[in-house]
């Protein structure tokens, strides 16, 4: 039996304002992403959502991103390797806290947004961020875009590495995502986000803009939980990797 991680983006509700149906998501996914406040989430959001996590069973992650709650973490910032490796020495080490203080055990890492596109093609930023993972931990999981520089540096830390797909976003040929400023980025038909999810985990193949086909490997899935259809969109891709006799689990 083929098996795959089911992720998602979570606990980036911030003060008074309430982002996405963590609660709820949480019952169809198997490893959560939470925000550490730097492009979104406070510590009561983070306090929250790894409660939550762990009383569902959830593995959590860290999802440290740039500082720009305004920009929800999507704009690119001209940032150093240092600037990059503090960072997410920081944000780690905040969810850390919650985490252990919840009795639970942090299993990843996944950044977030501007700054894991960056890390994608950018090699300097992708060494500085699996050095602060190994840093902190040398046990913790990089999830980074499939085929990417920061697959490849987690590799060359020593880290274990998820090489991470998209079930609501379109690829480019060379394997990167469509930006989402332009207008076929996202998927927004889930029967076909479920079709583009299954090939990827049983084929190993995806279908890019460009009409080519390329190989990718699929370790996890990320279903964003910020969209109006996120939850809807969840049980669909659940349902459909059942039916597909694919077992659903963290990857640890």
């Amino acid at each position: 039996m083929s098996r795959v991680d089911l992720n998602c983006d979570m606990g980036e509700s911030f003060g008074a304002y309430t982002m996405g149906q963590d609660e709820q998501l949480l019952d169809y996914i198997s490893s959560a992403n939470i925000a550490c406040g730097f492009h979104a989430g406070d510590p009561a959001t983070m306090r929250k959502t790894v409660k939550l996590a762990l009383e569902k069973g959830v593995a959590v992650g860290a999802h440290p991103g740039l500082p720009d709650l305004v920009g929800f973490g999507r704009r690119v910032l001209d940032i150093s390797a240092q600037e990059a490796y503090d960072m997410v020495v920081y944000q780690i080490g905040a969810l850390y806290g919650f985490v252990r203080a919840e009795g639970g055990v942090m299993q990843h890492v996944k950044p977030h947004g501007a700054l894991y596109n960056m890390a994608a093609k950018n090699v300097r930023l992708a060494e500085a961020i699996a050095e602060a993972v190994y840093r902190v931990d040398p046990e913790l999981v990089l999830f980074g875009l499939a085929g990417s520089e920061l697959i490849k540096a987690g590799k060359k830390a020593g880290l274990q590495t998820a090489q991470e797909v998209f079930a609501d976003r379109t690829y480019q040929q060379d394997g990167s995502l469509t930006p989402r400023t332009q207008a076929n980025a996202m998927i927004h038909e889930s029967e076909r986000s479920a079709a583009q999810v299954i090939r990827m985990v049983t084929e190993g193949m995806v279908r890019t803009e460009q009409g080519v086909e390329i190989q990718i490997q699929a370790d996890t899935i990320c279903i964003h939980g910020d969209g109006p259809h996120a939850l809807s969109f969840a049980q669909t891709i659940r349902q459909s990797l059942v039916a597909a006799n694919i077992a659903i689990q963290p990857v640890k």
